[in-house]
This record gives C-alpha cells, structure tokens and sequence, in this order.
C-alpha cells in the first residue's frame, strides 16, 4: 500500500464518496467505531484513517483500496468509480452444513485452506473478533474450527473489545512449530460462506457477468428477446444447469428430512422442532389459503431446523435464511406440477437477484441486519416465484423490490447467538411475504415508483446506519432476554 503524504487530496476522494452514498458522518463512524469528529478530520484534511479503516471504507463505498492512492485526477475517475461485475451463481448458492454462512461455513473454509497451507503445524491460535467473537459460541464458530483443525491442537481466543478491525467477522490465525509462528493471517468471513485474506490469494473465481445493475441485464434481455434464466445461460454457460440441479436436489432433501425430524434443537434454547407437526397439523374445514400458509411455513421451517440442527442445506443467499427460497418453489412443485427444469430456470432468476444484493450491498447481517439475509432470501423467492409464473421482467423486478422494501431495517439478534430464535419463524414469514409480492407486483407493476437498483442501495445505507448492537452481536434487542427453562423471562437492564 502506497503512502499518503497529501491529506488534502484524500479528503477530497473520501468527501466526493461519501456525499456521493448518502452517508452522514455520525453513521459512518458509527459503522467505523469512530466519532465523527474523527471523520469530519478525515474530510477537512486534517488527519488520515488507519490502514485498517482504509480498507473498510473500499467496502462500504464499493470501490478498490487503490482508488484511494491513485494518481489520476478524482474529477476525471475518483468522482464515478468504474463499474462492477458480478462472480457466478455458484459462488452464491453454496452446498454445506449450518447454521450460519458467515460463522461456521466461512471459518471452516478459512481454516481449511489455512492447514492445507501448514501441513507441518504442530499448534494453531485462532482469534475472533466482532460479532465472531460475541455470537461464536452460540453458532459454533468454535466447535468447528477445532474440528476442522483437528487433530492438531487449536487455542480459540474470543476478543469482544478490539474494534478497530476492518471486518464484524474478523479472525486472526496463527500456525506455530515448536513454540515458534510460523505464519500469520487475518480472514474475514463477508457473508455466505465466502471468505477474503489479507496475505494470500483467496479466489471466489473471476467476474463473469460484464454488469451489475437490474437495469443493465433488463435492457440486454429485453433488446435480445429473452428471460432472466436464458441469460443466466448466456453467461455461465450451459452447464450452470448441473450445478444448479444439485443445488435443488439438496434443497429438496433438507425439505424432507426436516418434515421428517423431530425433537429438540441443540443449543440449550430447548425449542421444539416444529416443521413435521405443523405440515400434519390439517383441520378438517381448512381453507385453501390456510392450507398454503401451513404447508408453504412447515416447508420452510423443516429447512430451518435442519440447518440449526448443522445439517447440509444451500445458501439462499445465506444458512440463516436458507429455508426461504425452497419453501416457496417445492410448495409450487408440488401444487402445480412443475419440472425439475422449470424450478431451476427460477433459481437462476432468483440468482440473479441474489448476486445483485451481494455485490451492491451486503448478505451479511452482521454487516448489515437481517434485511441483507431474511430481506434478500425474500427477494430472491419472489424473482424466482415471478418467473415461475412467467411473468415479465417488470413484474420480476417489482416482486422483489417489493420484497427487499418491506424488509428495510430488519435487525440481526438472535437470541443466544443461535440461528433459532425468531431466524427459524423469520423464515416462514417471509417466505409467505414473498408469495405475496408476486401477486402484488402482477397486478400494480405499471404504477411503481422505485426500481430494484435503487432500494438494494438504500438497503445497503439502512444497513450502515443501523446501530452494531443490532447487527449479530448479542448486545441488543431479543439478544438481551434471559431464559429460564424454555420460556424468556425478562430483558437485562
């Protein structure tokens, strides 16, 4: 990394990109755990962010670390940053075990690319910081870097004070030999399931899709005659239709098995599973709609509890709102009949929406709230319901904004830090949600007002200015009731 000796010159790029996002001063130091004095210093020139908070200000605001020490005028290129791309769908639905995307599939991952980098480790020291180090416990982030690591001895160390770090979920590891380290490398787990690295090259593959924005890919479908999936087609190639056919299989199986499960989730919450009595729970006068309602939430809550349970499902986009996507599509299935080919056509549909919010804005709800997990795994439901249906990439895009819309400033507190309590319940209720976007979109999308780019940005602005004690931190809102037995008592003071 280059050096800045001009402040000024600084000032003026960093100014330029946070008027250009909309976000005020207060709630970018809050997101930075400044004051924002601090960051008015920052604008007036009169004093340089950390190295680390350099590099979170390129994810906030979407552009390269570089863009901040280029030489080039930030009239002519700093103003506008260049415009993105997006990796493939496979990159977003991830086949793996639960429950959590960002605090169990992201460490495995990092700790397994990090053994296979020291096969002659005889120790390993791992440090979580963030909402890792706060809520890690309760999703056994510690149970599975032990095991990933195992045989070899793993020291776990919880740092719930240092926040100067440029990620929530942080994580420091050490590979030692004979007392000595041998290597040192910080990982940060972004959201499902995929991990960056400070020191090593770390790929999630190449950007194939050439853009970002709804906008862009509706106008290429509609100029070429053709539907979100066969554009999909166009870019991943044909074989995009196998992967995506495991992706369902697995969807599928977690369904399943988890209408065939019963009894208690682990974790100590002592809360019942629910998904096989609630899909038997029929009454004898029941109405059509009620029966929807039953079936499609017994759907999603049998995936729910198969990820709380650690079992394999897909990231949709991420383990805790995993059940949302499925639910939706094998309730379709099975009413009316659709092919295995027409369900992962909506997949990809759903992919498209999903990859969207991952690029522009964030998955993560320690990054952004539960509206970046239950919010997208909504959107994407209703994109892929839309298309299902065949209706047009108007109605397509309506479903979802109405979607993510109606999700803006969801909070991520789960209690105990355990995917359980409300991410099981949060799962059929937006599932429904999303069934009600699409009828909702078929019929008034002629008269929207806000386009689906535009409310994935305001997404990821509600997110940064939601308060850190509600983005998976276990400092705040349900997070903070205590339980006796089964039942939550009261709140802490």
């Amino acid at each position: 990394m280059k050096d800045i000796n001009n402040e000024a010159e600084f000032a003026r790029r960093f100014t330029i990109l946070r008027k250009k996002s909309g976000i005020t001063q207060q709630s970018l130091g809050d997101e930075l755990g400044v004051s924002n004095r601090a960051v008015s210093k920052w604008e007036n020139g009169l004093a340089m962010p950390s190295v680390e908070n350099i590099y979170r200000l390129s994810r906030i605001f979407g552009v390269p670390v570089d863009y901040f020490f280029s030489a080039e005028s930030p009239d002519a290129k700093a103003s506008e940053p260049a415009p993105g791309a997006m990796k493939s769908l496979r990159m977003l639905y991830r086949i793996g075990r639960g429950p959590s995307s960002s605090h169990t599939m992201g460490p495995e991952r990092a700790c397994r690319f990090f053994s296979e980098k020291h096969p002659d480790a005889d120790h390993y020291q791992v440090t979580l910081y963030g909402s890792l180090a706060k809520t890690g416990v309760g999703h056994g982030t510690d149970r599975v870097i032990k095991a990933t690591l195992a045989p070899i001895e793993c020291d776990i160390i919880f740092d719930t004070t240092t926040i100067d770090i440029p990620h929530p979920n942080t994580m420091d590891m050490r590979a030692m030999k004979n007392g000595e380290v041998i290597d040192s490398v910080r990982f940060i787990s972004v959201g499902g399931g995929r991990i960056e690295c400070d020191k090593y090259e770390f790929s999630e593959g190449p950007d194939i899709y050439p853009v970002c924005s709804f906008e862009k890919i509706a106008a290429e479908c509609r100029e070429r005659g053709i539907r979100l999936w066969e554009y999909v087609e166009s870019v991943e190639g044909a074989e995009i239709w196998d992967y995506l056919s495991e992706v369902w299989s697995c969807m599928k199986h977690s369904i399943t098995s988890g209408l065939a499960d019963e009894g208690i989730l682990p974790g100590g919450l002592g809360v019942q599973k629910k998904a096989k009595q609630l899909f038997n729970r029929q009454h004898i006068d029941e109405s059509a709609e009620t029966r929807e309602n039953r079936i499609v939430c017994a759907y999603a809550f049998a995936v729910s509890e198969q990820n709380a349970c650690a079992e394999r499902i897909v990231t949709a986009p991420t383990c805790g709102s995993s059940g949302v996507v499925p639910s939706v599509l094998y309730y379709q299935q099975k009413k009316r009949g659709y092919s295995d080919t027409d369900i992962i056509h909506a997949l990809a549909a759903a992919g498209v929406v999903g990859n969207l919010i991952k690029t522009n804005a964030s998955i993560s709800g320690s990054e952004c709230g539960c509206q970046a997990e239950i919010g997208s795994a909504c959107a994407m439901a209703s994109a892929a319901l839309a298309e299902l249906f065949g209706l047009d990439l108007d109605k397509i895009e309506y479903a979802a904004e109405i979607a993510i819309e109606h999700h803006l400033g969801l909070t991520c507190d789960p209690i105990c830090g355990l995917v359980q309590i409300p991410c099981i319940e949060r799962n059929a209720v937006a599932a429904m949600r999303a069934i009600n976007a699409v009828s909702l979109a078929s019929f008034l999308s002629d008269s929207r007002k806000i386009s689906l780019d535009k409310v994935i940005r305001v997404m990821k602005e509600t997110g940064l200015d939601i308060s850190k004690k509600y983005k998976e931190t276990a400092e705040a809102g349900l997070a903070k009731l205590k339980f006796s037995g089964n039942t939550a008592d009261s709140a802490k003071g």
